[in-house]
Parts: C-alpha cells; sequence; structure tokens
C-alpha cells in the first residue's frame, strides 16, 4: 500500500532523507537567498513588504522577520512579503513538468515560522528544519503534477505549494500528528489562489506565479489546523486521479527528479533560445551588429510570452525576444539587463524588434517533461545559422554545476549584502542541516536582517 501523504509528513525523519535530497535542499536554500537578495530591491518586494506591514502584524504566534528586510510581522504577513521578493526576480528553483516554481513560498514560509517558533522558545535545529523542507517540496511537487493532470487550467505555483506549505507547517507545529496534516492541507488547497499562470504571461504585472497568496495561505492553514479547523480532503493529495502520482511517496523523490536551477533571470522558457543564441555567437564569432533578424521555433505557450519592447521588469521576465537580443548583444543577462537604461538600449530593441515566434506543433506535444526551441539567426549578409534544437541547462540530467551556482549567487547576492554577509550565508545554508538552533537562527537572521 502507498504511504499515504500525511503519514509521510507525520513520520519523516532526517535519517530517512538520501543524500540526493539533502543536496538539493542546500542548494536550494543558497539559490532562493540570492534571488531575495536582489528582490529585496525591486519595487514590487517594497509594495508587499508595506503591505504586509499594515495588514499582518505581529500577534500571539510570534513575529517573524520579513526576508532581507528587518522588520517584524506575523508569521503569515512574513511569508506574503518574502514569497513576494523571491518572485519578483524570475531565477528561483523551478519544477519543469508543474511549469512553476516551490523554493520562493517555501522558504519564505518556513523560514518565518521557524522565527516565529524561535520566538516562543521553541527553535529549531538544521535537522528539523531539513524535514520540513523535504515535506513541504515534496507534498508541493506531488500536488502540483495532480492539478496539472486534472484540472483543464494552468494554475500558478501558488494553488499547489500552499498544499506543500501547510502539509510541512503543521509537521513544524504538532509533530507526528497526520490528521491535523490532512487538515492542513485540505484548508491550505481550498483557501488557495487558483490564479490562471497565463493571464500574467499574456499581461505581465506584480501578481506573477501567485506564491505571495500561496505562503500566506499555507501558512495560515497549518495554525488553523492546529487549533481543529478541519479541512480535508486536499483532492490533490487523495482525491480522483490523484493515487498515481503518490504511489512511490516515501522511496521516489520528485524533489530531486524535477527541480531545476535558472541562469538567467527570467522565463525559462526563454532559456534554451538564449543558450542558442550565446553558443551560435561564440561559435562563429559573431557581433550583434552582424545580425539581421532572429528566428526561434518553440512550444504553443513560450509564443505567448510578452513583448519585444518590455516596458517593465515584469514584461521582461515573461519574455524571449527581449532576453534573446540581450544576450547577442551584452553576452549576458544579468541584473543590470534587468534595469530601466537596459530595456531602453537601442542596440538590444533593434534585435528584439526583428524576433520572430514560431508556433511549432511537434514542440508543443514535447514540451511536457522538458522545453524546447530552435533558434535560427539570419545575417546581414543572407547567410542563416541555424542550431539545433534544445532544452534549458539546469534540470537534473543537464544540471548547473556548484561553480555556476556559487557564482550566480555572489552576482546576485554580493551588491546588496555586500560580500561578507553574501559569504557568510553561503557557508552556512550549505550545511544548514549541520547547524543547532542557535546556528540555524543565527543563519535565518542572517537572511532577514536588514541590508
Amino acid at each position: 500500500m502507498p504511504l499515504p501523504f500525511d503519514h509521510f509528513a507525520a513520520s519523516l525523519t532526517y535519517d530517512d532523507l538520501p543524500e540526493e535530497v539533502l543536496a538539493i535542499l542546500r542548494r536550494s536554500f543558497l539559490d532562493t537567498m540570492g534571488v531575495a537578495a536582489v528582490g529585496s530591491t525591486t519595487p514590487m518586494s517594497a509594495i508587499a513588504r508595506k503591505g504586509a506591514l499594515a495588514l499582518f502584524g505581529a500577534g500571539t504566534a510570534g513575529s517573524a522577520q520579513m526576508l532581507m528586510d528587518g522588520r517584524e510581522a506575523s508569521p503569515a504577513g512574513a511569508a506574503m512579503a518574502g514569497a513576494f521578493t523571491v518572485d519578483s526576480i524570475d531565477a528561483h528553483d523551478g519544477t519543469t513538468p508543474c511549469k512553476g516554481h516551490a523554493g520562493s513560498a517555501i522558504f519564505p514560509a518556513t523560514i518565518a515560522m521557524a522565527q516565529a517558533e524561535a520566538s516562543q522558545g521553541r527553535a529549531l535545529t538544521g535537522r528539523r528544519f531539513a524535514e520540513i523542507l523535504a515535506v513541504a517540496y515534496e507534498v508541493s511537487y506531488r500536488a502540483g503534477l495532480v492539478q496539472h493532470a486534472t484540472c483543464a487550467d494552468y494554475h500558478t505555483s501558488g494553488a499547489w505549494t500552499a498544499v506543500g506549505v501547510a502539509a510541512a507547517g503543521a509537521r513544524m507545529l504538532c509533530g507526528n500528528d497526520p490528521e491535523i496534516i490532512r487538515h492542513a492541507a485540505g484548508i491550505g488547497e481550498y483557501h488557495g489562489p487558483r490564479s490562471q499562470m497565463m493571464r500574467c504571461i499574456d499581461f505581465p504585472t506584480n501578481v506573477r506565479d501567485g506564491v505571495g497568496w500561496g505562503a500566506p495561505s499555507g501558512v495560515t492553514a497549518a495554525y488553523l489546523a492546529a487549533d481543529g479547523f478541519t479541512g480535508a480532503p486536499a483532492l490533490t493529495c487523495e482525491g480522483p486521479g490523484s493515487e498515481p502520482f503518490w504511489e512511490d511517496l516515501g522511496q521516489g523523490w520528485r524533489v530531486v527528479d524535477h527541480t531545476h536551477y535558472k541562469a538567467y533571470p527570467c522565463c525559462r522558457w526563454s532559456h534554451p533560445s538564449v543558450d542558442a543564441v550565446h553558443d551560435l555567437m561564440q561559435e562563429h564569432a559573431l557581433s550583434h551588429d552582424m545580425i539581421d533578424s532572429i528566428e526561434i521555433k518553440t512550444f504553443h505557450y513560450a509564443t505567448r510570452l510578452a513583448g519585444h519592447e518590455p516596458m517593465t521588469q515584469d514584461e521582461f521576465a515573461y519574455s524571449i525576444a527581449f532576453p534573446v537580443a540581450a544576450m547577442a548583444v551584452r553576452g549576458q543577462i544579468g541584473v543590470n539587463e534587468l534595469s530601466e537604461q537596459s530595456l531602453s538600449d537601442p542596440d538590444i530593441l533593434r534585435l528584439s524588434r526583428t524576433a520572430k515566434l514560431i508556433d511549432d506543433d511537434h514542440f508543443t506535444t514535447i514540451s511536457t517533461e522538458k522545453r524546447w526551441a530552435q533558434v535560427t539567426l539570419v545575417l546581414k549578409s543572407g547567410q542563416r545559422i541555424e542550431d539545433a534544437p534544445r532544452t534549458p541547462r539546469g534540470d537534473a540530467d543537464m544540471p548547473l554545476s556548484d561553480s555556476e551556482i556559487i557564482t550566480k549567487y555572489h552576482r546576485l547576492a554580493d551588491p546588496v549584502l555586500g560580500n561578507d554577509r553574501a559569504s557568510k550565508i553561503a557557508a552556512l545554508s550549505g550545511r544548514f542541516d549541520s547547524l543547532d538552533a542557535d546556528e540555524l537562527t543565527y543563519l535565518m537572521t542572517l537572511c532577514t536582517n536588514p541590508t
């Protein structure tokens, strides 16, 4: 018999966690904090933090500091502010089959709850925090797979991360009580944001991937369930059609199979095209002024990514043409390419306007476990240089190296936090599961103190 999700969440111990799972959790801790650091500089993050202070002040559950800010809110408020902060820069970890992201909700939510517990004299050790994170990721990913298989609409990550955060949060608050965990998941799912992702892709704004409400929905569900509020069942965990996605729970690990990391701060659907342009420019010793136009053949959803002249960071995040053009012109896509100056760069805009997105039926059919694209550069000489079809780097079978991850982290975090503080976070997050309660509290303080 498959292990029921609530019993899995209640009984999981640190010794049950394979080294591959722990490696993902350590890497995602580091990667998410780098994104949070640069995300804290965005207007979107500032608005979210202002809203959290106005609407979600600290109460009897204990206080938590907002990520990279230091001011105190309730666990739900800090989770909301932190999730919006991470989500404001589209560079965090994700799961390809679910077409979404978990860490952007899980880390702000679990750090906020852990800080609230510490403020009540119940600080977590690193081993216990690893158990919480593993529950949050595994339940989120599997709930997301069920939702994509059983719901017609393409929902944002907030819809299914609310379930994982709720289950993990209830585990944190109530320990080994599967019934409370079961009700928490149901509450989180029922009240979580069932927002349609393509609305934000067609009209990019600050609503992004829904985790800004998925995280606090899950946190709130955990606290309600701990006090006896009922909400089971969560259909993504135990409803019709869900069974195949939970069969190997506790034996197979979707967090290992499906977690990917981003090389660039933009929608991952653009990444194979960005990589292709980078490689073609290098291999053929091209300069951007030699290119007349760019053709990008890809799957249907990707062709709907916003346009050729993004005016905001949101529009940049959900575009292909502009990041591809930025790579051709500058040879990189980093924080500088998100700036207002870069968005009005005439060389990038010239190439971006020439980019043609081609909706390819074959790529649409095969873009399930992977996301496919093929780029052709048309030179002013009339020569056509065609790349082979490719998928993004960063998946489990084509991972970014440890060196690439740490370089990305420092590129995002150092300008905001300074190298000394950023390096301390990197060192401690890389072994967070070995920290005692005082050391883990210190790491979380490094992640939440004012920048």
